[in-house]
């Protein structure tokens, strides 16, 4: 045989071994590790989550900073709220249009409710055209209301994002719209879009409907009115089309806010309820308005129909094995450890999930009240990392707190006097037994 001829031999017979080297380590590095459906999202990123537990059910380049647009009025929303909560500013507050809103309000192609000069409407009216319409005028003049300009709101949402552990997330306007194409009020900044990841707006949007719940009474309003009974009264519908009565309704969804700018493309971070489990959709990217829709369905579908809530403990019952926790000082020296409310993971339905429970008691001492918390059991399932949750601290939330099961009086000091002496002769007995 030709020496060429061996040659050609030998270095196919590396090239097999290499793929097949290669294709082994490829398979050994991702045994066990669980499949990501093919959702075959048209996006830029998307991510799906189970708001209760944090669990990321499906992801597709999820940290990437990329322009959410209006999407970035969820933020706004949260303030507004907070400001409310710390009376701050009140919902019945008239507020005069300014003329940066009225300005905002004459932009050509801006969402909007023309906010003129002289008007003057409640941080209400304009909160609801903010949340529902995706108003611009009605944001920024909101975020001067709070903060006196809009630079300085938009430093108060830089901090909040920071704070919520949004950690690919940079404002630079209140609304979305590009800070460079503000007229005279534009921004001088190297960054002209409001950047944000899928898995921050997420973030943001589980932060929004956790802390303020009555954020969905707005934002599930399918059709909006602005100055009612006036003669320039504005009806417009819900930039969020999978609302009911409009022409992409999905079952159970109930907000939460679409974006849209050139740089953005068309974006949508949507929840729904179905039963006892709410889901968080973002989709960013897409290429046109029904496209954004038509790709959160995907999102939805796949969630609601392979993953369920499953209960793991009813309300008010002990934990196996940690029936009890030490007591110090007390008449009694054990308290009955219960569960302060219902246990849920989120399993795959038609897989069987292993979770193991892990508890933690605190260090007690009497007196203790019936009900006060004692300790924490945590359900995390069976090979789980802090990757697979929207943020790290959900797995180490993944439980609920444990209670006294009953109140325990401060022992007296003649009792805890025979006690440490009963004690002392039993320790001494046991270092004799060697028991």
């Amino acid at each position: 045989m030709k020496p060429r001829t061996w040659t050609k031999r030998l270095t196919g017979l590396f090239l097999s071994v290499a793929v097949f080297i290669t294709a082994w380590g490829s398979m050994t590095a991702n045994a066990g590790a669980a499949p990501q459906a093919d959702l075959q999202l048209a996006a830029s990123s998307a991510i799906l989550v189970e708001v209760s537990t944090g669990k990321v059910l499906y992801s597709s380049n999820p940290d990437q900073p990329l322009p959410p647009a209006s999407m970035s009025k969820m933020m706004t929303e949260y303030l507004v709220h907070e400001a409310v909560k710390q009376k701050k500013i009140n919902w019945d507050d008239k507020v005069p249009v300014s003329e940066y809103a009225f300005y905002i309000a004459k932009m050509p192609d801006s969402s909007g409710v023309y906010l003129n000069m002289g008007e003057s409407h409640t941080v209400k009216e304009l909160y609801k055209a903010m949340a529902v319409v995706s108003a611009n005028d009605a944001t920024v003049l909101l975020a001067e209301r709070i903060a006196g300009s809009e630079p300085n709101f938009v430093a108060m949402m830089n901090k909040k994002a920071q704070e919520l552990g949004m950690k690919n997330t940079k404002f630079v306007t209140s609304s979305g719209l590009p800070a460079d194409e503000l007229g005279p009020y534009s921004v001088q900044t190297d960054q002209k879009e409001n950047l944000m990841s899928a898995r921050d707006s997420a973030i943001l949007a589980r932060a929004l409907i956790r802390d303020f719940p009555e954020a969905l009474e707005i934002s599930k309003i399918p059709r909006f009115t602005f100055r009612a009974g006036m003669p320039n009264e504005i009806k417009k519908p819900n930039y969020n089309w999978m609302l009911p009565g409009l022409n992409q309704f999905y079952e159970g969804v109930d907000g939460l806010k679409t974006g849209h700018t050139d740089a953005a493309r068309y974006c949508f971070t949507g929840t729904a309820i179905r039963g006892d489990m709410r889901v968080i959709s973002v989709v960013m990217g897409a290429g046109s308005e029904t496209k954004r829709f038509v790709e959160t369905k995907k999102l939805l579908d796949y969630g609601f129909s392979n993953y369920k809530l499953t209960k793991q403990l009813d309300k008010g019952v002990p934990v196996k094995g940690f029936e009890t926790a030490p007591v110090k000082n007390g008449v009694e020296l054990t308290v009955p450890a219960v569960t302060s409310n219902t246990v849920m993971t989120l399993t795959k339905i038609g897989s069987e999930s292993k979770f193991t429970p892990t508890v933690t008691f605190q260090e007690l001492t009497a007196p203790l009240k019936k009900d006060q918390v004692i300790g924490k059991v945590t359900f995390v399932e069976e090979g789980a990392k802090e990757t697979d949750y929207l943020q790290p601290e959900d797995m180490a939330k993944a439980g609920v707190d444990l209670v006294a099961g009953q109140e325990v009086e401060e022992g007296s000091w003649i009792r805890l006097f025979f006690r440490s002496i009963i004690q002392f002769f039993s320790n001494i007995f046991s270092s004799l037994t060697g028991k």
